[in-house]
């Protein structure tokens, strides 16, 4: 009699856990008890011998049928290898000034989080907050006051779906999600093949916003060298410009202080480098940061917009015919560019992974 290989918990934990792949997007957790989120990472509390489990079934580095998810969940005529369900490529930003001021960028995530909280379409939104500098939690925003409070980018990683399933346990509302591309790999995962007991909770979300990602850093060692950098000064804001200026930019009341890329590099999680979803190809709308001919200091003040799917056209549509958003051209060459980088990214987290497990595992593949 041979031994039975482990599909169930213990196969996330050898498979996924100890191997550095687990992105701490939080799906396991909250479902089990075994399983617990501790200072950006998952963690394993107690073996467990169950033959399956939906830590499994959900968990965005466990096999995946990408194909299968993606039909199950988009229209298949839309759906390129690049980029994912692809409907529209826009150039967007918010309309309303008070969002501008508190957003990253264009303020288009704000914008339509907003618009949904007011339209009753979506009772509570999960998005990222900063208590602490650095070192984002997963939330749920039910006002434009929560939503504006957790307004601009986190660049370390909260385990967002660990909130979807705190709150979707909770009330009877729709829900929606902020989520990097692996969270929404996750919720694409319950909302396509939810397990029996996760049916009726999994149904109340009802849009999910994805976010461009090309990695998240290390909340601890990206403070540390922030700190450094900024030697006491009070920070207003972090961003990272485009790759030509090699670097993060932290606004302090002094001015802009410049950390060179490659030491926000040594900050990258090393899970990031095994992804190979740059652009949230599992949500409804997904949204970066803009580029185009006109230069960073144009750039930096709107987002470049991706609509997957009816639902996400729905709201796009409600957003143009409200004023919410402001649109304008899309640079030709930008569509290009963009299935480009997205194309390196999978090709590079591919790579890595194969180098990291073998050429025939399947998570390889």
């Amino acid at each position: 009699m041979t031994e039975k290989e482990p599909i169930g918990h213990s196969h996330v934990s050898s498979s996924v856990i100890d191997t550095g792949l687990c992105t701490g997007c939080g799906a396991c957790v909250g479902l089990c008890p075994y399983l617990r989120t501790h200072r950006g990472s998952t963690v394993m509390l107690f073996d467990c011998d169950r033959d399956d489990g939906r830590c499994r079934r959900y968990c965005p580095r466990m096999e995946t049928d990408w194909d299968d998810l993606q039909q199950a969940l988009f229209d298949a005529s839309e759906i390129t290898p690049e980029l994912g369900a692809f409907k529209g490529l826009y150039m967007t930003r918010a309309t309303d000034p008070e969002i501008r001021s508190r957003a990253q960028h264009g303020g288009t995530v704000t914008a339509l989080t907003c618009l949904a909280l007011d339209e009753g379409l979506i009772d509570g939104w999960v998005v990222a907050m900063e208590d602490t500098p650095m070192q984002p939690r997963s939330t749920t925003a039910f006002s434009k006051a929560d939503v504006l409070a957790a307004a601009g980018s986190k660049f370390a990683n909260a385990p967002a779906v660990a909130e979807f399933n705190r709150v979707s346990a909770e009330g009877q509302g729709p829900l929606g999600v902020v989520a990097t591309p692996c969270q929404a790999m996750a919720l694409a995962k319950m909302r396509s093949h939810p397990a029996d007991e996760d049916a009726a909770r999994v149904a109340r979300l009802k849009l999910t916003i994805g976010l461009f990602c090309g990695w998240t850093l290390d909340w601890r060692k990206l403070r540390e060298l922030v700190l450094e950098a900024v030697k006491g000064e009070n920070i207003l804001s972090m961003d990272i410009p485009p790759s030509s200026h090699a670097c993060m930019q932290v606004e302090t009341d002094s001015g802009v202080i410049d950390i060179p890329i490659d030491q926000v590099n040594g900050c990258v999680r090393g899970c990031c480098d095994y992804c190979t979803d740059m652009t949230a190809e599992f949500a409804d709308i997904s949204i970066g940061s803009a580029r185009s001919p006109e230069g960073w200091d144009v750039d930096r003040h709107w987002n470049q917009t991706i609509v997957r799917n009816k639902t996400g056209e729905q709201l796009m549509n409600l957003a143009k015919e409200k004023g919410i958003l402001e649109f304008k051209d899309v640079p030709p060459e930008n569509l290009a560019k963009l299935k480009s980088a997205a194309m390196g990214k999978k090709r590079n987290g591919q790579a890595n992974l194969r180098r990291l497990l073998g050429e025939d595992n399947a998570l390889a593949s």
